[in-house]
């Protein structure tokens, strides 16, 4: 049985989306299961195409990944469709809940109406007010179920999944947004989204419950928060200070997936990293971000090949949060990572080592 959660620890655009197209590539990912709603966007870059999801699961670059979206999920039809269409799938590569929510034109006119893009820096794409009509239980809510454009890929995802943990199968949640942005554990309230972002909470949308699953927790070397009005980032830079101190020959200016706003960044903080490591109990780290701290990282194939910077950063986070890093992004492709469970004989880790180091989650 492998079960594998894959969260964000900082403010969103931690690399999930990446690490989870990484994991149905290199791991054999049976089933990928997306959480949230489409005010979160996860970028897969490969064979020099880029794809901005907001909808459908990173997986889908394995062929043989069946891609599902959990109960707890939001959806926009036509966006969903679009983005089915974009990435060739038909009903048997992904199945959407029966009672994932669907949100409506209203809900988008909504959020306009609360001014959340300019008080809070918010997507706007209608998730928050569909999740508040979901909660009151609004008579005009539809769920997927009532959607015959959906008629096609409509299952029962809990199903699915418990169903493939009990045969032994891969299964893979990949989680949305950051720890920094949870609607509960925020520490800066109330700029965050309308949902938890932490691991378990991710299982509760999926209805899946198991005592023993890996959590792969992703974070930046620079974090970022989306433009505008989107709350208190601590030690804010520009990119052109970012770029001054990598060395990156060519301008590296960040846009958000969802509304193409540049991406706020700030220097590292270890307040938001050892809170989502209390909260999520990560088993595993990735690091996404090598090539922001010396442009040379961005060439590297091995954790040999990195630089003294960057496997002293690596260190001070393994040290810090007894949690080892097993994956190095060193640049925005799907392959530039450096994989250090299996590609790096200096730095390759045993299940058992894993396990000990990570402290593997029971509940």
């Amino acid at each position: 049985m492998s079960v594998t959660v894959v969260v964000g620890g900082q403010y969103g655009s931690e690399g999930k989306g990446k690490i989870c197209a990484h994991l149905a590539v290199t791991g054999g990912v049976d089933l990928m299961v997306r959480c949230g709603g489409p005010n979160s966007g996860h970028t897969v870059q490969t064979d020099g195409r880029l794809y901005e999801l907001r909808q459908v699961p990173t997986g889908f670059v394995n062929p043989s990944t069946r891609l599902l979206l959990a109960a707890g999920a939001l959806i926009n039809p036509a966006l969903f469709l679009s983005e089915v269409e974009l990435c060739q799938l038909d009903p048997t590569r992904i199945g959407v809940d029966v009672n994932v929510a669907v949100i409506e034109g209203s809900d988008v006119e909504t959020e306009h109406s609360e001014s959340l893009r300019a008080r809070l820096g918010s997507t706007g794409v209608g998730v928050g007010a569909a999740v508040s009509r979901r909660v009151l239980r609004s008579p005009n809510l539809r769920l997927a179920a009532d959607v015959p454009e959906l008629k096609p890929f409509l299952t029962h995802t809990s199903d699915e999944v418990s169903d493939a943990v009990r045969k032994g199968r891969s299964v893979v949640v990949e989680g949305t947004q950051g720890f920094g942005l949870s609607l509960y554990h925020t520490e800066l309230w109330p700029f965050c989204t309308s949902r938890d972002t932490t691991a378990h909470s991710f299982l509760g949308e999926v209805g899946l419950g198991v005592r023993d699953f890996e959590v792969i927790m992703a974070i930046r070397t620079y974090p970022i928060r989306v433009g505008g009005n989107s709350g208190p980032l601590p030690s804010e830079l520009t990119w052109e200070e970012v770029r001054h101190r990598s060395g990156y020959p060519h301008s590296i200016e960040e846009y958000t997936t969802t509304t193409k706003r540049l991406r706020r960044v700030a220097d590292f903080s270890w307040d938001v990293i050892d809170r989502a490591v209390a909260a999520n109990s990560p088993t595993q780290l990735a690091v996404h971000g090598l090539d922001y701290l010396d442009f040379s990282n961005k060439l590297a194939k091995s954790f040999a090949d990195l630089t003294d910077q960057a496997k002293d950063f690596i260190s001070a986070l393994e040290e810090r949060t007894e949690v080892p890093v097993t994956l190095v992004g060193t640049g925005p492709d799907i392959d530039e990572i450096i994989d250090l469970r299996v590609n790096d004989a200096s730095r390759k880790l045993t299940s058992g080592e894993l396990k000990t180091a990570g402290r593997r989650v029971a509940v």
